[in-house]
């Protein structure tokens, strides 16, 4: 599930097994631990700013559920859950039926949600939500088939640990498998496509499926398939050996700062407009807050590495 103001398709269980993912509500745990391990939403955390990967990762702060996140949550599910049918019922109608009873079932496994309409008592500002949510349902069928699809594998979970010891893993969409035993990896986003230029920073989280599925299974995914419901675009890009090659030794680039930050605790902040949507002004140095102190150990001083 990447990092963006739409929200991330959820990565609960890939999270489960990487220390400090974000948590809606709830105590912090009372030891710290150090990052074991990387998904392609907190590298993508990283790369975007450092301090934000530490509040989240080693702090791991609470974040208050947003709109768009969490419509991407209920989105998700219902896409993943229609499969169940039959493929003559695998139809819109039903599929906007199905809206309903995962968001009683998303209330009842995450209750923070509820506190989105705690200040709509007439249920104004929900109807409109629950609405844009069946649009983007809508959407999908104009963009794929889903009677002519038979999915190997629906939120698959998945990890991989490479010869460095680097852990990866992470939660994909959908996996289909041709009869020929070539593999397409897809992903459903609720936000718009992004522009061309910026098509490579979307393609990185398929790429990090694609490296762990390769790794795994020594096959290289056939294509890589973003389905964007909000623009209704779709972003394909088939993926050779090198280009996995490549993302490995980025990753592993990544992992190396990482490794750094967590034992000397300089995680620096790094602004940009994405700022905006932070949770965690109060304690960025960026607008005059104090981090939490470092509850881990830190190297001392030319101790090397």
């Amino acid at each position: 599930m990447e990092t963006s103001t739409e929200g991330a398709v959820p990565e609960e269980a890939a999270a489960a097994g990487e220390a400090g993912a974000p948590v809606a509500d709830g105590p912090a745990p009372a030891v710290a631990r150090a990052p074991a391990s990387l998904s392609p939403s907190r590298a993508s955390d990283f790369m975007q700013c450092p301090l934000l990967y530490r509040f989240r990762v080693i702090d791991k702060l609470p974040e208050k559920p947003s709109e768009a996140a969490t419509r991407g949550t209920l989105v998700h599910a219902v896409l993943e859950r229609l499969f169940d049918a039959p493929a003559s019922d695998r139809t819109a109608p039903r599929a906007k039926s199905m809206i309903p009873a995962q968001w009683d079932r998303l209330r009842e496994t995450k209750p923070e949600v509820v506190e989105l309409f705690a200040d709509d008592p007439e249920g104004e500002r929900l109807a409109r939500w629950l609405t844009e949510a069946e649009q983007l349902v809508e959407r999908w069928f104009t963009l794929e088939d889903p009677t002519r699809l038979e999915p190997a594998e629906r939120e698959l979970f998945v990890e991989a640990r490479l010869d460095s010891g680097l852990t990866l893993r992470g939660i994909i969409d959908r996996v289909d498998v041709a009869p020929t035993g070539e593999v397409r990896i897809v992903d459903y986003k609720t936000g718009k496509a992004p522009r061309p230029e910026y098509a490579e920073g979307a393609l990185f989280q398929m790429k990090f499926y694609a490296l762990v599925v390769w790794r795994l299974k020594r096959v290289v995914p056939r294509r890589l398939q973003l389905v964007y419901l909000g623009s209704g675009d779709v972003l394909t890009y088939d993926p050779e050996i090198a280009d996995l090659e490549r993302v490995e030794r980025k990753l592993l680039a990544l992992w190396d700062a990482i490794r750094e930050a967590t034992e000397t605790g300089e995680w620096r902040p790094r602004p940009t407009k994405l700022c905006g949507w932070c949770d965690h002004q109060a304690v960025c140095p960026e607008f005059g807050g104090t981090p939490p102190v470092y509850p881990l150990p830190v190297r001392a001083p030319g101790s090397g590495g």
